[in-house]
């Protein structure tokens, strides 16, 4: 193991020791819990933090307007299925959206009811957000001191990938949380068929690719990090295949895997085998 790595130990609480993968990457191979299979990444603190520079970019996050209708109807659907497990209708609930970006989440909340607020940690995203007229707040979940039980629903999109230590913070979730209410979070599957087909090939494994990336979960450590942080799983779902990255073979090799990892799109989600997780919380 790596003794300058930035992630040393399993991030979900489980106290197993880790082993080397075959999954060889650039700044080292990724090594597994051997408890609970998370998947760390061996890159050096000082990378990392370089990598994390890019949320903060001035071009960061401005999705073409067809990407911004898909986001909308993938929100619309989250959405839904928070308001059905909380039992009441979205104008009783208020959301918030951790790690929220440029806000989009917050908008769609938003547009659907909620009384939505967002906290974003990059300075110049969380003040677009607000040019926006979003009600977006800078800085992390832990410093802004919501009382207990301020919310009844709250959304980690695509960040506890990104932390070394993800149970203070879901920790804080949990107490900002009503009693019953809702924990949404996405990540990526490391238990996936995509995994099982392009190993260290998948793009969400490199932190060159997607800064910050450096903690890998599947639906067993995904659990394990839920009943240390105080929630009981509601629902994992997760979704999609793919067999190539694009531009890494011939155009027909990616066409033809393309198609293949569409016929199997279903059967991945009704095994829990896809590469998207979205993991729904209910703070016990």
């Amino acid at each position: 193991m790596k003794t300058n790595s930035y992630v040393m130990s399993c991030p979900v609480g489980c106290a197993a020791p880790l082993e080397t993968t075959a999954y060889a990457l650039p700044e080292g191979p990724l090594r597994r819990c051997s408890g609970c299979g998370q998947l760390l990444s061996a890159v050096g603190e000082k990378r990392y933090w370089e990598t994390m520079e890019s949320f903060n970019a001035p071009d960061f996050n401005q999705p073409p307007a067809h990407e911004m209708e898909r986001r909308r109807s993938v929100a619309n659907r989250r959405l839904h299925t928070i308001a059905r497990l909380l039992g009441k209708a979205p104008a009783a609930s208020r959301l918030v959206d951790i790690g929220c970006s440029r806000g989009q989440f917050v908008g769609f909340a938003g547009e659907a009811g909620f009384q939505a607020e967002g906290v974003e940690p990059a300075p110049d995203i969380a003040a677009a957000a607000r040019d926006l007229g979003l009600n977006v707040r800078s800085g992390l979940l832990e410093h802004r001191h919501y009382p207990d039980a301020s919310f009844d629903a709250a959304s980690l999109f695509e960040v506890v990938e990104h932390l070394r230590e993800p149970l203070p913070l879901l920790k804080e979730c949990r107490r900002i949380l009503k009693p019953g209410g809702v924990l949404l979070i996405s990540t990526g599957n490391a238990a996936s068929w995509t995994v099982a087909a392009m190993g260290a090939r998948w793009d969400y494994f490199h932190i060159e690719k997607d800064g910050g990336h450096i903690s890998f979960f599947n639906p067993e450590s995904m659990a394990v990090m839920a009943k240390n942080a105080g929630f009981q799983v509601e629902r994992i779902e997760t979704a999609r295949v793919k067999f190539h990255e694009k531009g890494d073979v011939a155009s027909v090799t990616y066409r033809l895997g393309k198609v293949a990892a569409e016929l199997l799109n279903v059967p991945a989600r009704l095994a829990g085998r896809g590469h998207d997780m979205l993991a729904y919380l209910r703070r016990a």
